[in-house]
């Protein structure tokens, strides 16, 4: 018999994640309908959840008709046919206690370890963390500003602290629109450096999904011989997913549309083998 749950979270893939690490499934395991998307605001004020109906079990199959038995003419009856018994219904499937437990640890697991060595205190890091500290407290969060800086002209920014999806968004667009005014204002006067900001680990994670969802895709495109269109995706992510598939035989990228709404497109092609 086809179930069903409806989970809300701070986005779509975190709701799906709660629903599945609940039921058990994998995600193949499932199908999943938006009942309404998240809302991030403006920098993450005014936002909503994400809720989705995640569907599961088997499909209920009708009964099979009884078997149609024909008279003939001038014959002796025949006694009647017995009524094929109707199939069994197949037990309903249950989450398996080690797939949930094994969920529930992924969703709880703390976010990678970053060796970025010692912080810096230059003058471009000073002007990030009085820009950012005066933004998080316009946002009323307690985050704590660390920067870094892993090679020349890039500063690695980490934001640390409790309950830090307010600062993310959803998928986090929250988190590159403040990246892209931190930038803006510690270029503005000249010495252009790279700025990125992550916060819990999400770019990291961003990434794993991203390839992951590259692979599978990649997978559909050559069996099915038929071109997927991938949802809209800033500059950093398109290149995960070209990077991603870029030696993969039989596919092919390329993106299109504007932002923010450009997209990859993952194609089939022949003879890339």
């Amino acid at each position: 018999m086809r179930q069903f749950i409806d989970v809300t979270g701070k986005t779509e893939d975190e709701a799906i994640s709660k629903a599945l690490a609940q039921l058990g499934l994998d995600r193949d395991d499932v199908s999943v309908e938006i009942l309404e998307r998240a809302k991030s605001g403006f920098l993450g004020l005014g936002s909503c959840p994400a809720r989705v109906r995640v569907s599961y079990g088997e499909e209920e199959e009708p009964a099979a008709p009884a078997p149609v038995v024909e008279k003939k003419p001038e014959q002796p009856k025949k006694p009647a046919a017995e009524k094929r018994p109707a199939p069994e219904k197949k037990p309903e499937r249950k989450p398996r206690p080690e797939k949930a437990e094994r969920a529930a640890k992924e969703e709880k697991a703390p976010a990678p370890v970053q060796d970025l060595g010692e912080e810096v205190n230059d003058e471009k890091s000073q002007a990030i963390r009085k820009f950012l500290t005066g933004l998080l407290a316009q946002m009323e969060s307690e985050a704590e500003v660390k920067v870094y800086q892993p090679e020349k002209g890039r500063y690695k920014v980490i934001l640390e602290g409790q309950n830090l999806g307010a600062l993310i968004g959803r998928r986090g667009e929250t988190l590159d629109a403040i990246q892209q005014l931190t930038s803006y204002s510690v270029n503005r006067n000249g010495g252009r450096v790279r700025v990125q900001l992550d916060a819990e680990g999400y770019r990291d994670k961003r990434e794993q999904s991203l390839q992951h969802l590259a692979k599978k895709v990649a997978g559909k495109v050559v069996k099915y011989r038929r071109s997927v269109t991938l949802e809209p995706m800033n500059a950093y992510e398109r290149h995960v997913i070209h990077t991603a598939l870029q030696d993969v035989p039989g596919v092919t990228t390329y993106s299109t549309g504007v932002d923010p709404n450009r997209r990859v497109i993952v194609a089939y092609d022949r003879d890339k083998k």
